[in-house]
């Protein structure tokens, strides 16, 4: 959410960044807001004028009445009550103005970096950089349930029956697989310097109304019946929601913290859910990375995140890229963002294995999280996060880059102490 000031003192600005989302139906609302915000000024104003008013009539009431002067004084409590009328019309009509002003705030998309690609959409997003030698084997490498399945390690039968399409059940070594990378993935960001956190799994509707967009909420969250909670899509909602109306002494930043959850998503709009696959589902696991921190020092730290990813995925030696997402793929609450993607010896294509985002002040601003400086002075601080690892999707990843051509897949050194130090999973026959 933008501060009113940036619209009051540079609507062109607000303005072009809007069209640089290609969002131009969001381009009257600025103006709106500026009327509202013009008009809930003067309202105020006037109102501050009443109220002084009103207690200098009040005051003299007394004196009146002592020098019995009743008439009078009868007269200045009939102004001071049209006042206090006046007074109650201009609070109604400020409130309804304010709360006018916030809805349309909430969409106006924040300000993107001055490096971001312009773009319309996810087809025009940049390639930055790539890491590992993209490999293709000279033999057949299966769908990802099919390895799974040579294994007997996962059971999506079951999974229909009891919880509908988007689930599974993972078993043997291969739900010892999605623990072992997990287990890695929390120690490599504890060896990174981050503190390990496991947060609440639900979070009440101001934190989420806080960390994410109107839309996003409305096609990703799960909302709990009869009660304000919603189960959490990424640990990152709680994580920044446990800064809400918070003041962190500026001398303890940056924060780097890293936490586990379980993910619930309803994945609205997401074309179907995969009958098969385990790459769109409702429910996964997912260990995630936050930082806040100073605004001057938030450049520096988004490019310490993606490369966290970029380095956890070579360790295990598949192969990755960095993809810019350009402006009209940017969340309205994020400045930039970057998805890592793993290579599919099988599709012979990356695909999207994790997203690191700058989200400025944005998250900051609307709920509350403020810095106190060096100079006494409160300012908002800058949140970014990203993905360390998705199991769902990094199995895809492991399982095609690691398969053999015996139908074994090879475990890595840097998991086999997770996995009972096997070098391998055998095929079952």
């Amino acid at each position: 959410m933008l501060d009113i000031r940036m619209i009051r003192e540079n609507p062109d600005l607000v303005k072009e960044n809007i069209k640089k989302k290609f969002q131009e139906d969001k381009l009257p609302l600025v103006d709106e807001v500026l009327e509202l915000d013009v008009a809930n000024r003067a309202a105020k104003t006037e109102g501050d004028e009443l109220r002084a008013k009103r207690n200098a009539l009040s005051k003299s009431i007394g004196g009146l009445m002592k020098d019995g002067k009743k008439d009078e004084a009868e007269k200045v409590k009939a102004e001071v009550k049209a006042i206090n009328d006046r007074i109650e019309e201009l609070e109604l009509e400020e409130g309804k103005k304010s709360e006018r002003i916030r809805e349309i705030m909430l969409v106006i998309p924040q300000i993107i970096d001055d490096t971001v690609p312009i773009g319309k959409d996810d087809t025009e997003n940049v390639e930055l950089e790539r890491f590992g030698e993209p490999v293709v084997p000279d033999y057949e490498v299966p769908y990802h349930v099919d390895i799974m399945e040579s294994v007997s390690g996962i059971d999506l039968d079951s999974s229909r029956k009891t919880s509908g399409s988007g689930f599974y059940y993972l078993r043997g070594d291969i739900a010892r697989l999605h623990s072992a990378i997990l287990s890695y993935a929390r120690d490599f960001m504890i060896d990174k310097g981050y503190i390990y956190h496991i947060p609440p799994f639900m979070i009440r509707g101001d934190v989420v109304s806080g960390v994410m967009s109107f839309s996003e909420m409305e096609n990703m969250m799960y909302k709990i019946e009869g009660e304000d909670l919603y189960l959490i899509g990424t640990s990152e909602h709680s994580m920044i929601g446990k800064y809400i109306d918070s003041i962190t002494e500026e001398a303890t930043l940056p924060h780097k913290l890293t936490s586990y959850s379980p993910c619930f998503r309803k994945e609205v709009g997401a074309h179907g859910i995969e009958e098969r696959g385990v790459y769109r589902i409702h429910q996964f696991e997912k260990q995630e990375m936050i930082i806040i921190c100073k605004p001057e020092e938030s450049r520096d730290f988004y490019n310490e995140l993606w490369q966290n990813t970029v380095e956890f995925f070579r360790t295990m030696d598949i192969p990755v890229r960095t993809l810019e997402c350009c402006s009209g793929d940017l969340a309205d609450l994020k400045v930039k963002s970057c998805d890592v993607e793993a290579w599919s010896p099988r599709q012979q294509k990356y695909f999207e294995v994790g997203s690191c985002s700058n989200l400025g002040d944005a998250q900051a601003r609307r709920l509350n999280i403020r810095v106190r400086g060096e100079d006494g002075k409160l300012y908002l601080a800058h949140t970014l996060n990203n993905t360390v690892v998705a199991p769902p999707r990094m199995l895809i990843a492991f399982l095609e880059n690691h398969y053999q051509e015996d139908g074994s897949i090879f475990i890595p050194e840097v998991l086999r102490p997770y996995m009972g130090f096997k070098e391998k999973i055998e095929k079952i026959d």
